[in-house]
């Protein structure tokens, strides 16, 4: 049920595309976006082509920051009620007319030619389903936890397969006719979460190709806490992750679940678990050199592009971070595994990691 379902046909807004590039619909699922949700607009204004449409659909009537929206003529959709991303963003696509849907968060600014070169992109390969971008290298907000949080984003799809598998809200386009035969985003998803993630792993599962194009880049306004980043990282990914993979039995190699990522995380568990022998053995303490320089080995690329974009000092600060990511995200993975494992283990049934199944 809708609070308002403002439609407008102001034609600053609303305009055809040129017969040879399909219309491409841009949706933005808002709640309380603030002055980050108007340079996100400004940006999108500067687009050239401009877009056929921007959708704004805002997450219940917050903070009232789609009204300046609404007043500039913008397609606006008030919900009555805060229901979480991946149900604004269904809405919207449910309202949308064009051929493509660009899904984009609030907080980001696209480049001017982000339209036409999606377009270019889905025109030339009309076997591709969807189009992913990522976080440049420059965010706009400068202390440690967001900078460190933001080009971890930047490096990890920089440096992931092409052909991707997942999906990816804040930048990424979908051929609508493909995102309503597979049922849009799963609305289980009541908060930010992994729902784009989801939406990915469905669409490999039906055959579609996606790709994630990594000249396709966006700035992330988005100010980091590390109270925030932790609470995120643990309970809006790294659990709901972890219960998804167990859920659909598979984990590609690729992105976050790369094999450097795997082994760290293994690394990290076997240092932090060193004062057990510890104190029976004092010197099993040692161990945590090598432990640590295997990590560096591991991790080398990563922390040489932090180097050489912030310096020495920023990297050593996001080192920890870094290193204390891996440790909660494993945590994570097993209490996780082990609380579904006991579950099943009553009921007879099966956990299953990959191809691998664990009798319980």
């Amino acid at each position: 049920m809708l609070l308002q379902n403002v439609v407008t046909s102001n034609p600053e807004n609303v305009r055809p595309m040129p017969p040879t590039m399909p219309a491409i619909s841009v949706i933005i699922p808002l709640y309380n976006g603030g002055e980050m949700f108007h340079r996100c607009l400004a940006a999108l204004e500067r687009c050239q082509p401009p877009p056929h449409e921007t959708i704004i659909v805002a997450d219940g009537p917050g903070d009232g920051s789609w009204l300046p929206a609404q007043q500039r003529g913008y397609r606006t959709i008030v919900l009555d009620q805060r229901s979480g991303p991946a149900h604004a963003r269904n809405v919207g696509a449910e309202a949308a007319e064009g051929d493509i849907l660009l899904f984009i968060d609030a907080d980001v600014l696209v480049p001017d030619d982000i339209v036409s070169r999606i377009s270019a992109m889905m025109t030339a390969q009309g076997g591709l389903a969807a189009i992913i971008g990522s976080y440049d290298d420059s965010p706009t907000a400068q202390d440690t936890v967001s900078q460190y949080r933001n080009l971890l984003h930047h490096f990890t799809h920089q440096h992931g397969m092409e052909d991707a598998s997942t999906f990816w809200g804040a930048c990424g386009a979908i051929r609508r006719a493909v995102f309503r035969s597979i049922g849009g985003f799963n609305p289980r998803y009541a908060q930010s979460s992994i729902e784009d993630i989801e939406l990915g792993y469905r669409l490999k599962e039906a055959g579609h190709a996606i790709l994630l194009a990594k000249d396709l880049q966006v700035t992330h306004q988005k100010k980091w806490r590390f109270a925030d980043m932790l609470k995120t990282d643990i309970f809006r990914r790294a659990v709901p992750w972890t219960e998804l993979l167990l859920e659909r039995g598979q984990a590609r190699m690729d992105l976050n679940l790369s094999l450097p990522a795997r082994l760290s995380t293994v690394v990290v568990f076997s240092v932090a678990l060193l004062p057990i022998p510890s104190a029976i053995w004092p010197l099993s303490s040692a161990a945590a050199v090598p432990g640590l320089c295997l990590l560096l080995v591991l991790n080398h690329g990563f922390y040489r592009f932090l180097a050489r974009k912030r310096g020495l000092g920023f990297t050593l600060k996001a080192l920890p971070l870094h290193w204390l990511y891996f440790l909660y995200s494993g945590l994570a993975f097993l209490s996780v595994f082990f609380r579904i494992r006991a579950s099943r283990l009553i009921r007879g049934g099966r956990v299953r990691i990959g191809s691998t199944h664990l009798s319980t």
